[in-house]
C-alpha cells in the first residue's frame, strides 16, 4: 500500500487507516462505489453508528469524502478520495513515521492473508474456468535493488488498467467479477537457525 501524497507521512493518518474495519470500509467503497454508513457497516461487521465514526475518521485524514446524493438526498453518502494508496519504508523515516508505516502494512497484510485464505478455502466451489485461472504462486528471484524496483514498476503498470477503482463495471467484458492481485516484493530476511534437536522424535 502507499499513497502518492504527503498525507501518509503523517503517522496519525497511517494509524487511523490501520484499523481493520476502516481498511474494509475503504476497500468496499473502492470496489462498489459510494455508500452510506449503514451499507458499509454490514461488510465490516459493525453497527451503523460505529461505521459512521470510522467514516468520519477516514474523512478527517483525507481517505474518503462526501459523495453526490441519491434519491431524496436525505442519506449521507461517502466515496473514496481518488488517489492510489502505496506505502514504503524509507531510510530517512523518523522512528514514529516508520512504526506507523509498518503498523499499516502489517494490518493490510493480515487482511490480504484473510482474503487469500477465504479464496483458497472456497476454490472448489468456483466454476472450472475460474479455478483454472486462480493462482497462488511463490517464486524466489535473484535481483539487485535496481532490478527489484524496475520489476515492481512493471508489475504495477501491468495491473493498473484492470484496477477496480478505475475500471467501471460497464467497461468490462461479460462475466467479469472482482478478483484480487497480491504482490509482495522484499529481500529475504535471514532465517534463524534453530539447531539440531536433542532427540529424533520423528523416528519413533
Amino acid at each position: 500500500m502507499t499513497r502518492d501524497s504527503d498525507a501518509l507521512s503523517d503517522p496519525k493518518a497511517m494509524r487511523a487507516l490501520a484499523h481493520p474495519a476502516r481498511l474494509m470500509i475503504l476497500n468496499r467503497l473502492g470496489v462498489e462505489g459510494s455508500a452510506t454508513a449503514t451499507e458499509v457497516a454490514e461488510i465490516a461487521g459493525i453497527t451503523p453508528s460505529a461505521a459512521s465514526y470510522h467514516l468520519r475518521m477516514l474523512a478527517k485524514y483525507g481517505f474518503v469524502e462526501d459523495a453526490p446524493p441519491r434519491g431524496d438526498g436525505r442519506e449521507r453518502l461517502w466515496q473514496p478520495v481518488d488517489r492510489s494508496i502505496r506505502i514504503g519504508v524509507l531510510p530517512g523515516d523518523l522512528p514514529d513515521v516508520r512504526d506507523a508505516k509498518v503498523q499499516l502494512m502489517m494490518a493490510s497484510r493480515r487482511q490480504a492473508n484473510e482474503e487469500a485464505d477465504r479464496a483458497l478455502a472456497d476454490v472448489d466451489k468456483e466454476p472450472a474456468e475460474w479455478r483454472d485461472a486462480t493462482r497462488f504462486n511463490r517464486t524466489l528471484i535473484r535481483v539487485d535493488v535496481e532490478e527489484m524496483v524496475r520489476l515492481n514498476e512493471a508489475i504495477q503498470k501491468l495491473i493498473e488498467p484492470y484496477a477496480a477503482r478505475r475500471r467501471a463495471e460497464k467497461d468490462t467484458p461479460s462475466g467479469a467479477r472482482i478478483a484480487e492481485v497480491q504482490v509482495n516484493l522484499f529481500p529475504v530476511a535471514k532465517r534463524p537457525v534453530p539447531g539440531l534437536p536433542t532427540e529424533d522424535h520423528d523416528a519413533r
